[in-house]
């Protein structure tokens, strides 16, 4: 009786004290990284390791301060049996190894003495870090991590909630707008067709009004003085632009008009060649020189004209694009003429002369609001 009574007392102290140290017991947390045979490259995302490391790099974080303060090692072993010989396959496992701590210094900013290194010439073609880390611990991090994992996944569902309904609300009101601006359908068709007359009147106005900034295109080009028009004297004249900065223009004038009985004339032909230069960005203003002859026959009053005129002078002006075709081109010449005439009166239908006379002129010799048209 008495050894029984021995025997459970000593097995109550050996329980007693071996569940204190059961209850301290540490569990090994292992990550496998592997690499190619023959090879010492750490190739992250290959054969899983990029789980691996996610997994260890959470793991560091966890526990970083008690690994930085040296109480919890990271164990690091090498293992390559590739290799033709031991020496070789142990300097590929230090490889291997010094390749997965420099990732994890990297990116866990952790230093070379929180790691305690092995190497070894067997094994297989891989690195294996352990942390030593309490049950209790292990399981507390992995509980809160998954509350952790399970609290972002609720955050992000709810975050996309709000943005599906975001956008479903912005659809429904922009839906709203479009039915309110547009009640019939008839309407909308109204609508698009008035859209596309206002576009079709834009592009015109911008054909029409829009200035290039250079002519480049070599043309010809069909001229109309309307001054002259005005005056019942018809005037029409031709211009090649040679190239974008010059041009040959030439115009001509004609015109005979008899009344009270062919007592009263007014008769004038002209011929006026020019030669311009175009300046400017968009080559609208000019300077030239022109050339003027003809002759005349006026008799607005008792006493006729009759004779001929040369001259000529410098000329200015500005070309105001209204289309691709038309222009408008304001002018004016300031020269010399000089008239050689003589005078008649007529008398019983019979032309008397009186003398003859010559006059010189310094002045405008030529105004116009030509009409040009773009032939080709």
């Amino acid at each position: 009786m008495s050894k029984r009574i021995l025997f459970f007392i000593l097995f109550s102290w050996l329980a007693s004290a071996a569940f204190p140290a059961f209850a301290q017991q540490k569990t090994d947390t292992v990550y496998t990284f592997r690499f190619v045979t023959q090879k010492d490259m750490f190739y992250v995302p290959w054969n899983g390791n990029d789980t691996e490391l996610a997994r260890l790099l959470e793991c560091i974080e966890n526990n970083k301060a008690t690994i930085l303060d040296g109480k919890l090692p990271l164990l690091v072993d090498g293992y390559c049996n590739s290799q033709s010989c031991e020496v070789k396959n142990l300097a590929t496992a230090k490889i291997r190894a010094n390749r997965v701590k420099s990732e994890l210094i990297t990116r866990a900013k952790i230093k070379e003495e929180n790691f305690i290194t092995h190497n070894h010439a067997t094994g297989g073609d891989f690195v294996i870090v352990r942390l030593t880390i309490p049950a209790k611990e292990t399981a507390a991090m992995d509980a809160e991590a998954e509350a952790r994992r399970r609290t972002e996944a609720e955050r992000l569902e709810s975050e996309t909630r709000a943005e599906q309904e975001r956008r479903a609300e912005e659809q429904r009101k922009a839906e709203e707008a479009r039915l309110a601006a547009e009640p019939t359908v008839a309407g909308r068709r109204e609508r698009q067709k008035a859209e596309a007359e206002k576009a079709a009147l834009q592009n015109a106005l911008a054909g029409t009004l829009s200035d290039p900034k250079i002519t480049t295109d070599y043309h010809l080009s069909l001229r109309a003085n309307l001054l002259r028009w005005a005056t019942l004297t018809p005037d029409l004249g031709l211009e090649w632009r040679i190239c974008p900065s010059w041009g040959i223009a030439v115009n001509g004038s004609w015109t005979s008009w008899t009344w009270s009985d062919k007592d009263r004339r007014y008769a004038l032909w002209e011929v006026a060649p020019e030669i311009r230069y175009y300046m400017g960005e968009k080559k609208a203003w000019y300077l030239g020189a022109m050339f003027k002859a003809g002759q005349f026959n006026y008799k607005l009053s008792e006493t006729g004209k009759q004779g001929d005129l040369m001259g000529g002078g410098i000329t200015t002006g500005y070309q105001l694009r209204l289309n691709k075709a038309l222009t408008l081109d304001f002018n004016l010449g300031l020269g010399y003429l000089n008239a050689d005439f003589e005078k008649y009166e007529v008398i019983d239908g019979v032309r008397v002369r009186c003398g003859n006379e010559t006059k010189n002129w310094c002045g405008p010799i030529n105004a116009g609001v030509t009409l040009v048209w773009k032939l080709f």
